[in-house]
């Protein structure tokens, strides 16, 4: 990549856009007010929310691309790189940005849940897509948070900031679970294929050669981030991901026990390390030992 814009602090984007800092840990930018803005890759040290009503450029992620559409919002973390490289062009953007630094976290109970929000870790191509409503909630929120930046700090206005801030990642949340439910057909689509995917891996003897499957392994092959498949898996079928493959992989156990194979037979051939990782699963999912399992099924 070339040249990076290092966004450590609020303060750093919004000098890139000849704005003045009026809170140390937390910014709004009015994208309608300082239009047109010349492009920036960034790398995150603080959080973002970044929303617009209309925008049709490629932004990069990562290694990935994605073509924003009307109505997107869009959510960075410390650590991420997002953006579009400057190339000398200014471009026309509107909605706004929210930019906080984890520091204003520090001690609060949102600081302890911030890693509950999984949509901070979503790829970018599985940004939310806002209805009109949705997007007119945020506008308002905005706002609110932009006056309150012009208001005389006092003893409370962290706290106030704090509140926006946890009502608009609950929000995030309350629409990210509506665009999941509102995708059944492309969700069934992922979840068929999640399904082959799982199969296929056991029947391939994969696991012998590498283990038990991860999360990862079925993200990648999806071109879904990790945290994106395990909240659609767990919104549309009601059980983790997790759930679904130690599900299978016990199934396998299951028939491979009756048939007349060891326990450590059956372990490794399934990927596990040692035989008791089996014996620990099948345990904690039947209720029961793979042995008492063997038992049982001779006293059929």
């Amino acid at each position: 990549m070339g040249n990076i814009l290092k966004v450590n602090n609020v303060s750093d984007y919004n000098a890139y856009h000849g704005l003045t800092t009026r809170h140390g840990l937390v910014s709004v930018i009015d994208f309608d007010e300082i239009s047109p803005v010349r492009h920036s890759l960034n790398r995150y040290g603080v959080y973002g929310l970044f929303m617009h009503r209309t925008l049709s450029i490629d932004l990069t992620y990562g290694c990935g691309k994605y073509d924003y559409t009307n109505g997107t919002l869009i959510c960075v973390a410390p650590g991420q790189i997002g953006g579009k490289e400057d190339n000398g062009d200014k471009i026309e953007l509107d909605g706004w940005a929210l930019l906080f630094h984890p520091d204003i976290l520090h001690g609060t109970q949102l600081g302890k849940r911030i890693k509950d929000y999984s949509f901070f870790d979503y790829r970018v191509n599985e940004a939310l897509h806002m209805t009109e409503n949705e997007y007119n909630i945020f506008d308002s929120l905005m706002r609110q948070i932009k006056d309150e930046l012009e208001n005389r700090p006092d003893a409370v206005q962290d706290s106030i900031l704090v509140g926006y801030i946890g009502l608009m990642l609950n929000f995030c949340r309350r629409f990210y679970n509506r665009q999941f439910v509102t995708r059944k057909i492309e969700n069934s689509d992922v979840l068929a294929k999640f399904e082959i995917l799982l199969h296929e891996y056991f029947r391939n003897g994969s696991p012998e050669n590498s283990g038990l499957p991860s999360m990862r392994y079925f993200s990648d092959k999806l071109c879904l981030s990790s945290n994106y498949l395990g909240d659609l898996i767990k919104k549309t079928t009601g059980n983790t991901a997790t759930y679904h493959i130690r599900k299978f992989i016990i199934q396998e156990a299951k028939n491979y026990l009756a048939s007349g194979m060891s326990i450590s037979e059956t372990a490794y051939t399934l990927g596990f390390d040692f035989p008791q990782h089996l014996s620990r699963m099948f345990k904690k999912q039947e209720g029961i030992s793979p042995s008492q399992y063997i038992n049982s099924i001779k006293t059929r």
